[in-house]
């Protein structure tokens, strides 16, 4: 059976808490499943992100995508900001972080959005050639600023 993206509910709040840990370890945050957990039915419950997973034909969960509605002013549209993307090791190079990424995009085009950002970090090649070679384009014309409020 090939593999297929499902929108997540609080039905699946295991196993996209369990993923949603393993990608804040990817990006070394030290594992906290109960933070992870609390974090994830928040934005389920309260219809503030949209979460997509694949998992194969045990049930075993292989990834995740989580999209964030945001808007831009510039072009007077909805967007959509692709926050996170994760893949189990094992899952890696079977195809699931491109299902997740063409997922997101029909669920943009589906809600209007004029389209979809993203950011990743300057270390992460593997998702940046999955970025590019689905048509995503590095912006060269701004800087992406952060700050702190919440600092120790």
């Amino acid at each position: 059976m090939p593999l297929q993206a499902l929108r997540a509910d609080p039905s699946n709040l295991d196993k996209i808490a369990s993923l949603f840990d393993a990608y804040r370890g990817f990006y070394g945050q030290p594992s906290n499943l109960t933070q992870s957990s609390n974090f994830i039915a928040e934005r389920i419950a309260r219809d503030e992100s949209a979460i997509f997973f694949v998992e194969d034909d045990t049930g075993e969960a292989l990834g995740f995508v989580q999209l964030y509605p945001t808007f831009s002013s510039i072009d007077a549209h909805r967007t959509w900001l692709l926050s996170d993307l994760f893949t189990t090791p094992a899952a890696r190079g079977r195809g699931v972080g491109t299902l997740l990424m063409n997922t997101a995009r029909t669920f943009a085009l589906l809600t209007g959005a004029k389209g979809l950002v993203l950011e990743t970090a300057t270390d992460n090649l593997g998702a940046q050639r999955l970025y590019e070679s689905l048509g995503y384009v590095r912006d060269t014309g701004y800087y992406t600023y952060c700050l702190d409020l919440k600092q120790g």
